[in-house]
Formats: C-alpha cells, sequence, structure tokens
C-alpha cells in the first residue's frame, strides 16, 4: 500500500504537468482524500476482503483458537459503531467480520413493511443494504484519519517534526474498518440463473462471502420454525455452481461459498430427485423418502408415486400440498450427506442449523463429515431463536444427573427462573455459555460465529429503556443519566454526533474548496465543543 509521502509526491507531480491550470489544488489535500478513501468499488472491498477470509480459514486450520466471529447488523451505522467499538476495544479488527441476516432484511428493510422470513422481500434490498454497510465504514476510515490528519496539520503548525512523524507513521499504519461480509442469499430467490444475477449485485457491492441454503426458493422458512422443505442435491449445487461463476466473472476468485443445510429440521422435500443407477446421489436421496412397501399393482391408488429403494417398490408418502416426507430420524444422516456434497461441489464453508446449541452433537455431525472432507469448517448461528439459559442449563442438568449427581434441588422444565440464577448450577451454566465458542471451535469445527440478529433485540432493548424512563416520571434525566452521560464516560464517538456524521470532513473539505472564504461550522459556537 503507498504511503501518505507516497501519495503526496505522485498529486505534486501530477498539479505541476498542467503548467499553472491546477495551481489551486492543494496536493496535500488532494492526498489527504485519496489516502482517506482506499476503496474506489465494492469489488476492491470484495477483492481485499476475500483474501482476508482465505488467510483467516487457514490460520484456523493450523490452530483452532483462532476462530472468526461476527454480529448481524441491519442498518450501515449499526456495522459502522460495530466496527468502531471492536477498534476501540482491542486495537483491532482481525477475525471480526459482519453479518448480514436475510431475516433481519425481510422484518427492517423491505419496502413491504416488516415481513416474515419468506424470501418475500424484494432482492435488490440484500445488495443495497451490503453498499450501505460498506458506505459507512468507509466513512468511518475518513473519519478516524481525518482526526489524524487534524493533528498533523497542528502538529505542522506548531514545528513538532517528532509528532508530525509520528503521526503520519500512524496514517500509513492505519487499520481500515472495512472487513467481510458474510451475506445471506436465502435460497437464491429463484432458479439458479436469479440466483447467478443476484450474486453479482452482492459482490458488485462488495460481498466476499455469500450464504446459500438447500430450501426451496419459493417455500423458504426460517431456519428455526417449521414446515421447511429442501432440494435434491443436483439442484443445490446448481446454484453453487451459479454463484462461483459469478464470483469468477466478477474476478473475484477466492470469492467464498457457505453451504447451509436446513436438513436437520427439514421433513419435507418439493420433489423426488433423478437417479440413474443404484449408489448414485440421487438414489441417496431418495432412500430418505418415508413410505410403504408394495408388492404389485393392486396396491397403487389413484395418483400414487412408486419408486425403487433399495431394490424395494415402495409407495412414497405424498401430502395434499404435494409435498413429500422424508423418514423420521434422518435428519442428522442427510444433514452429514449434504454437507459432504457441497463441499465436493465447490463449496467452501458449511452451515449446519440446529434446534439447540449443543457442542456435542454439532461435533457429532462435523466428525461425520470430516471422515471424508478432514478440512471440514463449520460457520455457526448463535442464535437468538435458542433460549441459552435454559438450553445451556438443561445440559447441565442433564451431565449431572448421567453422572449420578444429585438434582432434587432443581427442576428441568423450570430452570429458566431466576432462583436459579446464583445457584452452582446456574453459574456453571453460564460458564458453558461463556466458553462455547472456544470449545465448539476446538472440538466441532466452526470457524466463524455469528449471531444472526443481536442488533435488532440490542435496539429494542435500549429503545424500550429510553421510553420507559423519558416518558415516565425519570423525563430529560433518562436520557442523559441512561444515555449521554455512559456515552461520555465510555468513550462513546457519537456523543459528539455532528462530528461522527462528517461535519469536521466537511469543514475540512470546504477550505479546501474555497479557501479563506470558507464558511465552517465547527466554530467557538459549535456545542459539539461541550464533549471536549
Amino acid at each position: 500500500m503507498t504511503t501518505f509521502k507516497d501519495e503526496l509526491k505522485a498529486l505534486a507531480q501530477l498539479r505541476e504537468a498542467q503548467k499553472g491550470k491546477w495551481d489551486n489544488v492543494n496536493p496535500e489535500h488532494a492526498a489527504r482524500m485519496r489516502v482517506q478513501n482506499r476503496f474506489q468499488t465494492g469489488l476492491d472491498i470484495a477483492r481485499y476482503t476475500a483474501k482476508i477470509m482465505r488467510e483467516d480459514m487457514a490460520a484456523y486450520d493450523a490452530d483452532s483458537s483462532q476462530y472468526t466471529q461476527s454480529l448481524g447488523c441491519w442498518h450501515g451505522f449499526i456495522g459502522q459503531q460495530k466496527l468502531i467499538s471492536i477498534k476501540k476495544h482491542f486495537n483491532t479488527t482481525k477475525r471480526s467480520y459482519l453479518y448480514l441476516s436475510g431475516w433481519m432484511v425481510a422484518a427492517l428493510r423491505s419496502e413491504f413493511g416488516p415481513l416474515p422470513d419468506q424470501s418475500m422481500h424484494e432482492k435488490t434490498s440484500v445488495p443495497s443494504l451490503i453498499e450501505e454497510l460498506y458506505t459507512f465504514l468507509r466513512q468511518a476510515d475518513t473519519w478516524e484519519l481525518n482526526h489524524l490528519f487534524r493533528d498533523l496539520e497542528e502538529a505542522n503548525k506548531a514545528g513538532d517534526q517528532k509528532k508530525a512523524d509520528e503521526l503520519i507513521a500512524k496514517i500509513d499504519d492505519h487499520e481500515t474498518h472495512i472487513v467481510p461480509i458474510i451475506a445471506d442469499i436465502d435460497a437464491g430467490f429463484g432458479n439458479a440463473e436469479a440466483t447467478y444475477l443476484l450474486a453479482k449485485k452482492m459482490i458488485e457491492a462488495g460481498a466476499c462471502c455469500i450464504q446459500l441454503e438447500n430450501q426451496v426458493s419459493d417455500e423458504k422458512q426460517c431456519g428455526h420454525q417449521d414446515g421447511k422443505v429442501t432440494v435434491p442435491h443436483e439442484d443445490f449445487i446448481a446454484k453453487i455452481n451459479a454463484v462461483r461463476y459469478a464470483f469468477l466473472e466478477l474476478g473475484v476468485e477466492d470469492g467464498v461459498i457457505v453451504a447451509r443445510t436446513d436438513s436437520l429440521g427439514a421433513g419435507l422435500t418439493q420433489k423426488i430427485a433423478v437417479t440413474n443407477e443404484p449408489g448414485d446421489l440421487g438414489d441417496q436421496y431418495n432412500s430418505y423418502l418415508d413410505g410403504d412397501e408394495i408388492a404389485s399393482a393392486s396396491d397403487i391408488d389413484n395418483g400414487d408415486v412408486v419408486i425403487k429403494q433399495d431394490g424395494k417398490l415402495v409407495k412414497v408418502k405424498r401430502l395434499a400440498s404435494g409435498l413429500y416426507q422424508f423418514k423420521p430420524g434422518t435428519g442428522e444422516d442427510r444433514v452429514v450427506l449434504d454437507c459432504i456434497t457441497s463441499l465436493q461441489n465447490g463449496a467452501d464453508l458449511l452451515w449446519i442449523e440446529t434446534e439447540k446449541p449443543h457442542v456435542g452433537q454439532i461435533a457429532g455431525m462435523v466428525n461425520r463429515i470430516r471422515e471424508v472432507c478432514p478440512d471440514a469448517k463449520l460457520v455457526y448461528n448463535n442464535s437468538p431463536s435458542f433460549n441459552w439459559t435454559l438450553n445451556f442449563r438443561q445440559q447441565v442438568f442433564d451431565a449431572w444427573e448421567q453422572e449420578g449427581k444429585d438434582v432434587a434441588a432443581y427442576e428441568r422444565a423450570d430452570l429458566m427462573n431466576a432462583k436459579y440464577d446464583e445457584t452452582e448450577l446456574g453459574q456453571l451454566a453460564d460458564e458453558w455459555t461463556r466458553n462455547f465458542q472456544r470449545d465448539s471451535a476446538r472440538e466441532a469445527g466452526i470457524f466463524h460465529h455469528l449471531i444472526t440478529l443481536p442488533t435488532y433485540h440490542t435496539a429494542a432493548l435500549s429503545t424500550d429503556n429510553l421510553a420507559k424512563g423519558y416518558f415516565g416520571d425519570e423525563g430529560m434525566l433518562a436520557y442523559v443519566a441512561g444515555v449521554q452521560r455512559k456515552e461520555i464516560r465510555e468513550g462513546i464517538a457519537t456523543v459528539r454526533h455532528q462530528d461522527m456524521a462528517g461535519s469536521n470532513i466537511g469543514d475540512d473539505h470546504k477550505e479546501f474548496f474555497h479557501g479563506e472564504a470558507a464558511l465552517k461550522a465547527g466554530g467557538k459556537d459549535n456545542t459539539m465543543n461541550q464533549f471536549g
């Protein structure tokens, strides 16, 4: 990456070549603007972040403690503040990503208003949110660098060369807020061609990683609700191919595809797979279809569908909807087959949608997958749809019961009760929860941990707290004590909201463009000065 001085030198030479016509352009100002806007297009971002993801995947393969994490963000500002916070607390954004949740797009970003997670929202809302997230992250770079450049200007005015050199080093070593986004394309919003077209838009907006699920596109359900319907592997592979072709067409050769399977909770399929010989992929898929063995044609009623299954004629169970039913208890076997098939046909990472956060359950499936694909890795949904408190307390209860420990003081069905918060069981369950990411990264092959829609919940909770106090007896104190005072004391950048929104950047541009005639907002009467 070029340095500030490199940019300054190049722009000074460019101005000189214009033989006086560009004398109003200050090379230092132009160099500042160029450094503050490192990424010119979404494809620049996709190529940059794909490389980061590939390096992180290799690091995880060598050391499972090097797992990655993300939080789902439904607005560019939310994503921006998340990354600013991570840099503030940990001095780096390494191994921190963003997740773009189709659920939150449906619930919060559709022109139809709030929708269920059934792929009814506009396709274009997904790439639009990717573009918005990266617009805000790029602005965070500009904002942070602008403060450094302002400090550099003051150091130069004061003749403090040592301070100036330190600031130039910080500018040259600046770590961008641009990080990988894992973007949810749901079930592809149609056929493989539709998937390809949408994938292109998402990649052009900056996505280096696309998550695709094996549900039927027009029957798509939230992964934590009932009624999920999967597609035969040949259909899903076609969509994996479509996404890969989109990456290759746009020059993102190391783009990442996450293949998600909903088979663990899906009891239905839309159609019977095509099979040409016993044991092929279609035959394996059909082997899980539920049905009744028949002895002769007289056992077949009008409209029945009969297949050959394990050498026998079977009348498969079809619902009134026309969907076919899988055999009960085959979910894990179908998950394993889905995952192996996806990895063998171009997917890079796996997503297994489970009904609870249980390290042993996840590890059991991953270990089976790794018998065939040793480097299999998961993206895992630490979902708000799980009752984490109840799940882990019940897991501790069950473990103790299996060990023969006395659990008479606890009622398993009532373990969510606050009376258990300070008990030995409650505290151990919290410890298991605290260690879930570390333990599952080590034992269950989870490379990336995400929470799909945490900021949906945080926005609702914080708004509820403010509304309760402000419209109640606390009045203005609810905002002052509950928000602003905390922002000031905890160093939250948004307390100076004018600056966060670009007021200082705008003032600098006015000076660049107008010179001494600039009418700037940041004078002595700016109330933002009250915050230091």
